[in-house]
């Protein structure tokens, strides 16, 4: 009977969020086709140049800005390795103050002046080693290759423990999730620092000897294709691109592989844009699409990406520098891929002189790879530049506006009726989840009448520390913030009681708490709130290198302008305050009731009604 009823949740919350998905999906389809309209006028050069100019600033809007720092790189090489036709270098150099980013070097040994190639890696957790076999490749073909861990990456990772090894948080997307989540209270994408990583890793190549400035391109695949993407349409020096298995329409990706924090930037989508505008950036410079046949980022959704990229081409009479190919297999760069990459490196960067067939040459192991001895670099976390960046920018605002209310409800909530009839006083509870219906249940069993809802978005997937991103990260595409529309309708379900009851109380658990904080505010006749084990503040996350469902809180920008406090009056009974990994905090905090162990919930509601 339970594992039936386990199935029975299971198939009503993924229905839910399908509901919720056609939602958001339905409104970016509507940005995507004005799109479409816009782009489709662009018939001259001034005008796709004007169209590329307008992108830019609209894309450095949305994350904030790239940050400024070129100081020394202070580039130490660790380790050399003679590999006989070429050299493969460890290293690292500093991105910015303190925090370092570790790489490979493959160079040829032949004198003179080089071509080079930024290789940035997608979400393979041993990082850099992704890339051996095409820098060693593209280095027994003259090519000089970087190749770098991205942050959360080989020897990058955040919160990471010696005793076990590894990040406390989990693989790499998981890590990049929690610096997002903190980036995005903070007002800007965790992608700033991502592509500045990039931009500083063009800085190093130029520094060296060996390479030639002007004859710089950019590849990589997955999350390092969106690297790839980013790097050649806001950075001028990379004259060739070539990334792999990720360019997709977002007629596709809203409602389907959605991208991760550095991946998906707030109102991106809602803008205007789309993925055929970063090719928009780097035209007409060559640039070169490959897809897989099944992979999540699929054929059908990058076609629209080449035909669109194609149009835009032709504008400028170079069709043929846009090149498509798609390779057998899953997610990844078969060979024909990887060849397809070295073809077009060596045609528009070494004069088409070079042979393209792969060598069969033999990989080094990830230890043989490492800059540092434990295959862990020390300094500083990005979550401890990102809290730098929020103290340096934060300025007190009015909070309270930034939760949009007052729209039409979703339509997307669940109700469930639980205690005695009655007249006299109603508990409107937010349920998130097992622990707000046993609440529901035992107040109902105490004689409280309760109305239970349940709110859009609540999403099956998603990692321990990250929650049910995915959703977030749909709505805020588009131009919405799922906390404003949960809060919104979590209004509607209360102002729909008000004037039945004498009384009427908001009651949340948990990060349940966040929609009834932001709602409550908006509506002073609802008598009390009482919110329990919730997230104390703001603040606690943006100074903590690992936190759980930060996600659920996310208004863009959100912390910059306030905190939790400046949604709080006398009406709120707040019990057992928690930290952002569901520790209740120990010491006395104002105005927060302390739950003795052994107080039992009939004890517990009448400390409520008396408050």
């Amino acid at each position: 009977m339970r594992l039936w009823l386990c199935f029975a949740t299971l198939a009503a919350t993924a229905l839910a969020q399908d509901r919720y998905t056609d939602l958001v999906n339905g409104v970016a389809q509507k940005y995507l086709a004005a799109r479409k309209i816009t782009v489709a006028n662009i018939k001259t050069p001034a005008q796709a140049k004007q169209r590329a100019a307008e992108v830019r600033a609209l894309i450095l809007k949305q994350i904030g800005g790239l940050p400024t720092y070129r100081g020394p790189l202070k580039p130490v090489i660790t380790k050399t390795t003679d590999r006989g036709t070429y050299v493969v270098e460890n290293l690292h150099f500093e991105s910015l103050p303190g925090y370092i980013v570790t790489a490979n070097l493959y160079r040829p040994k032949t004198n003179g002046k080089h071509p080079a190639v930024l290789y940035s890696i997608g979400h393979w957790d041993d990082g850099k080693i992704a890339g051996q076999r095409i820098g060693a490749n593209l280095a027994a073909k003259g090519f000089v290759v970087l190749a770098y861990d991205p942050v959360g990456q080989g020897e990058r990772l955040q919160a990471y423990d010696a005793r076990f090894g590894r990040s406390l948080i989990g693989g790499s997307t998981e890590q990049h999730f929690v610096v997002g989540a903190q980036a995005l209270m903070a007002g800007e994408s965790v992608a700033r620092y991502f592509i500045h990583d990039s931009m500083r890793g063009i800085d190093y190549l130029q520094s060296r000897p060996e390479v030639d400035p002007a004859r710089i391109g950019a590849s990589g695949c997955s999350g390092g294709g969106t690297q790839t993407m980013y790097v050649a349409a806001l950075d001028d020096r990379i004259k060739v691109a070539a990334p792999s298995c990720v360019m997709n329409s977002f007629e596709m990706v809203e409602s389907g592989p959605t991208g991760d924090s550095e991946q998906s930037f707030p109102g991106f989508v809602s803008s205007g844009l789309d993925q055929a505008d970063w090719v928009t950036q780097f035209a007409p410079k060559p640039w070169l699409i490959s897809s897989t046949q099944d992979d999540f980022f699929t054929p059908a959704g990058a076609k629209i990406v080449v035909d669109q990229a194609k149009d835009l081409y032709r504008v400028f009479d170079r069709e043929s520098l846009v090149k498509w190919v798609v390779g057998p297999g899953g997610h990844g760069t078969p060979l024909m891929v990887r060849e397809a990459i070295y073809d077009w490196m060596i045609r528009w960067l070494n004069d088409g002189k070079g042979d393209a067939k792969e060598l069969d040459l033999p990989l080094l192991s990830v230890g043989e790879l490492c800059a540092f001895e434990g295959c862990q670099a020390p300094g500083r976390g990005l979550s401890e530049i990102i809290a730098e960046s929020w103290k340096a920018r934060r300025k007190k605002g009015d909070v309270k506006s930034m939760i949009t209310l007052g729209a039409a409800p979703t339509g997307l909530t669940e109700v469930k009726w639980l205690g005695p009839e009655t007249r006299d006083e109603l508990i409107v509870m937010v349920n998130d989840g097992i622990a707000a219906e046993r609440r529901a249940e035992s107040l109902a069993r105490l004689g409280a009448r309760i109305k239970l809802v349940k709110l859009p978005g609540v999403s099956p997937f998603g990692g321990r520390y990250s929650g049910g991103w995915i959703d977030h990260t749909r709505a805020w595409l588009v131009g919405l913030n799922l906390p404003s529309m949960r809060a919104n309708d979590l209004l509607h379900e209360v102002r729909a009681e008000l004037d039945k009851y004498t009384k009427v109380h908001l009651h949340a658990w948990a990060w349940g708490g966040i929609p009834a904080l932001y709602a409550a505010h908006a509506e002073p006749r609802i008598a009390r709130v009482w919110l329990e084990r919730m997230p104390y503040s703001i603040e606690l996350a943006m100074g903590a290198v690992i936190h759980r469902n930060l996600h659920e809180a996310i208004v863009p920008g959100i912390a910059l302008a306030g905190d939790f406090e400046d949604f709080i009056d006398k009406r709120f009974f707040i019990v057992d305050a928690h930290d952002w990994n569901e520790n209740r905090i120990e010491k006395a905090l104002p105005g927060v009731y302390r739950r003795p162990f052994e107080q039992s919930d009939a004890e517990l509601l009448a400390a409520f009604r008396k408050y």
